[in-house]
């Protein structure tokens, strides 16, 4: 009598089963300040080794930029793909900005939801739809006269998992979405069924993460600064004027890249800034592993980190219904960040609505942008009648 034999666990980690070697032997990132490195080892950021096999596969012109597709293979996981845009006929090194994407409940895509592709995916679409008031936020801050890179981080469009065999938690989850989709005659898409299984899996890569001594900001923020020295290397991008941008997990990123490295002179977060004690109790759950790093508290609030980088200044962006954040929280945040800093290094606006980066939001934090780092063309003009924010403070 035959014994049926037991079935084969998939990979928790599928397309990245060189991860935890290559965390477990790879140095700690070294950051510039003391400060910035009791980030750095708290989020536990490995060290990233500019990769030196950056390819250029298209770039097409239309509507006043160039846009090019480019790939890099970091020291692990799948090769990571990245769009640098710059106006069309810039002559001269443009000052850069990083671009980073939200998190949006979306791991199918990544970087896509900010550029203006030939071809967008559904998935990029909708994301612009839902959380960028319909525009390509990095092409958008090209026409202003930047150098922009907009990548996919750590477990994201091109860096995402290979979920095609779930772990087996992640499938039964995967199953019961499935089941409900049924119930509602939903025909859920490739990118619907990734992403709900991407949002229980993050459990699974938090705890991986938490084993190998680091954490999911920590290897987003390992993605992130090895995008930052690829614009800064990049022919056409001036490295001594270099910035961030970001709207909700992406907001948390910009806060952290700019912390992390001195390369950073000016950085927006839009729609990621409040305390920590207001999260509790009722808004945990409303936030991902992306914010929530184990013990992140003990270095200080969200926004005493921002006392952490060595950059010239930044703008924080509130909006007054986001629903990931108590207005108490945010504008408690608001009088931590003035006091903080001195005259003209913060800036805070709040913004009527919702978790949604606008049009108006984003060509303040346009003319933020070009006005601090230097661009020479305006940034662009159409949507500035759109709306303002309810109040703004701005030292300078």
């Amino acid at each position: 009598m035959t014994t049926p034999e037991e079935p084969t666990r998939p990979s928790a980690i599928g397309g990245y089963e060189d991860w935890p070697g290559y965390v477990r032997h790879q140095p700690r990132h070294q950051a510039a300040t003391p400060e910035a490195q009791e980030l750095a080892d708290a989020l536990g950021v490995p060290a990233a080794a500019p990769p030196a096999d950056v390819t250029v596969h298209w770039e097409e012109t239309y509507d006043g930029v160039t846009t090019s597709q480019l790939s890099w293979q970091l020291g692990f996981g799948p090769r990571s793909t990245g769009w640098l845009v710059r106006p069309d006929g810039a002559s001269g090194a443009l000052p850069g900005v990083l671009a980073l994407h939200c998190h949006g409940g979306n791991k199918f895509g990544g970087a896509d939801r900010l550029v203006e592709l030939p071809q967008s995916h559904p998935a990029a679409a909708a994301a612009r739809a839902g959380h960028y008031d319909g525009q390509a936020l990095a092409t958008e801050v090209a026409r202003a006269g930047f150098a922009v890179l907009a990548h996919d981080t750590f477990a994201w469009g091109s860096r995402r998992f290979d979920l095609s065999v779930p772990p087996w938690r992640t499938a039964a989850a995967l199953d019961a979405r499935k089941s409900l989709w049924r119930e509602d005659g939903v025909v859920p898409t490739d990118a619907d069924l990734y992403n709900a299984a991407a949002g229980i899996h993050e459990d699974t890569v938090a705890k991986a993460a938490g084993l190998l001594g680091t954490s999911l900001a920590g290897m987003v923020a390992h993605d992130d600064l090895a995008a930052l020295d690829i614009l800064a290397s990049l022919p056409g991008v001036n490295p001594e004027r270099l910035g961030c941008i970001g709207f909700s997990g992406g907001g948390g990123r910009s806060l952290a890249l700019a912390a992390l490295s001195p390369r950073i002179k000016n950085y927006v977060v839009t729609c990621m800034m409040a305390t920590f004690e207001s999260l509790l109790p009722a808004y945990l759950d409303a936030h991902s592993w992306l914010l929530q790093t184990p013990g992140l508290w003990k270095l200080g609030d969200w926004p005493e980190l921002t006392a952490r980088s060595e950059a010239e200044g930044f703008l924080v962006q509130f909006a007054l219904t986001d629903q990931l954040f108590p207005e108490s929280g945010m504008r408690e945040a608001h009088l931590i960040l003035e006091s903080l800093h001195p005259p003209g290094a913060y800036t805070g606006s709040f913004w009527p609505g919702g978790h949604v980066f606008t049009a108006g939001m984003q060509n303040e934090a346009i003319r933020y942008l070009a006005r601090t780092l230097g661009a020479e063309s305006p940034a662009t003009q159409h949507h500035l009648t759109l709306s303002t924010p309810i109040g703004t403070e701005d030292h300078r």
